[in-house]
């Protein structure tokens, strides 16, 4: 073990309400000659480079004092490990857009790279194995040049109650047992719950209330991260996660608005979609409904987030992409300006590279030119996923043999 690790044996996903959230995919141009029985393929999520770029730098991160980045890293890598080994990974590599892309390697390449972290005695020990060890794949990104356009999430502290009160009337839902049993198309959200969102007693979900929030948006909003912490009113925490969700696409709240005329597209922020909500509050019975993309959940007795993986997801390490496109599981290099809050408070970008673990998906994660970067729990955690609004490069890592 190295003389580092001797010490140990251990605009955010809100911006899915203010976008569009898919990415454009620009096609290849097509031959001039006419090819009039086959269509263009579309082209490959990932394309292999020969050699590691210049601009993909080494995750300094790693090397700052303290082992506490590394515990992380590696506990995320645990937790891909811990998918890879379930029948939804074998799934999810079945038919996989890349045939040389398969679970295995993936699996084999998270188990290398853990070793080289563990046992490196230096950065440039370290560094200098990972590019010679492994082969960098690139997402083609929104451009097809590799453009990739990153936002943060994060999981909100809201306050709840066990039990409906005057104050307390919207519930979260737990999964339905015969949810994978439900016809498709499942229903809307406002068969669901209503257009007043407060209906859900006379259908499927009768029941299946878990907790009650006292804010119709604020319930919204963590269907929409996917996961919160709770204040409950008689002082206890609950923490709660994702359970399921219903089959239907995404639709934004802030990008419907502008295409209503109700806001202007320029400037558009959390902070003036709220501001909307709160000066006319009567349009969330038009605009909430929607979005019939509708999420399940389960207490988790205060433990950390959960992704659609079914697996925990790692402040800083963990990444939503779209899984139909990228490798579930695998590890990659993000580079982009990250925020970071100055002495002064004020917030600053610097470029960075950092490894990372494909461990989510979102709603509005669509395209290769999609990332939502996992950021953590509480209020500070918000204001910087909030900062979190940027272009970028994604590579993923896997061994060469």
């Amino acid at each position: 073990m190295s003389k580092r690790f001797r010490a140990f044996a251990t605009l955010s996903a809100i911006a899915l309400l203010i976008t569009s959230g898919s990415a454009p995919v620009i096609a290849e141009l097509a031959d001039e000659q006419p090819v009039a029985s086959q269509p263009t393929p579309a082209p490959r999520p990932l394309q292999g480079l020969e050699r590691w770029p210049d601009q993909a730098l080494a995750d300094d991160l790693l090397w700052q004092g303290d082992a506490s980045s590394q515990l992380q890293l590696l506990t995320a890598i645990a937790h891909s490990l811990t998918y890879l080994d379930t029948p939804a990974a074998t799934t999810a590599y079945a038919d996989y857009a890349i045939p040389t892309i398969t679970r295995d390697r993936v699996r084999r390449s998270l188990r290398r790279f853990r070793t080289l972290l563990l046992t490196s005695d230096s950065p440039a020990e370290f560094d200098a194995a990972v590019r010679r060890e492994f082969a960098l794949y690139q997402s083609i990104g929104n451009d097809q040049l590799g453009t990739v356009h990153f936002t943060g999430y994060f999981e909100p502290s809201y306050a709840a109650s066990r039990t409906p009160t005057a104050d307390y009337r919207y519930p979260l839902y737990r999964r339905p047992a015969d949810l994978d049993d439900w016809p498709l198309p499942h229903p809307t959200r406002l068969a669901l719950e209503g257009r007043d969102g407060l209906q859900a007693a006379n259908g499927p979900l009768q029941g299946l209330e878990l907790v009650w929030m006292r804010d119709r948006l604020e319930a919204f909003l963590v269907q929409v991260q996917g996961s919160a912490r709770l204040q409950l009113t008689d002082g206890t925490p609950m923490s709660v996660g994702y359970a399921g969700r219903t089959e239907h696409d995404y639709v934004s709240m802030g990008r419907e608005l502008i295409n209503d005329g109700k806001v202007p597209a320029e400037g558009m922020t959390l902070e003036r979609l709220l501001a909307y909500f709160a000066e006319h509050p009567e349009d969330l019975d038009i605009y909430l409904p929607r979005n019939d993309r509708f999420i399940f959940f389960r207490e988790t007795a205060g433990g950390p987030p959960t992704g659609t993986f079914s697996v925990p997801v790692t402040p800083n390490r963990s990444i939503a992409t779209d899984k139909t496109l990228t490798p579930p599981g695998a590890i990659a290099l993000i580079t982009l300006d990250w925020p970071e809050r100055s002495a002064t408070g004020d917030w600053q970008a610097t470029p960075i590279s950092r490894y990372v673990l494909n461990q989510d998906t979102g709603g509005a994660i669509q395209g290769p030119g999609r990332v939502d970067i996992f950021v953590g729990s509480g209020d500070e955690a918000g204001e910087q996923a909030g900062q979190i609004n940027t272009d970028g490069a994604l590579y993923f890592l896997l061994l060469k043999h």
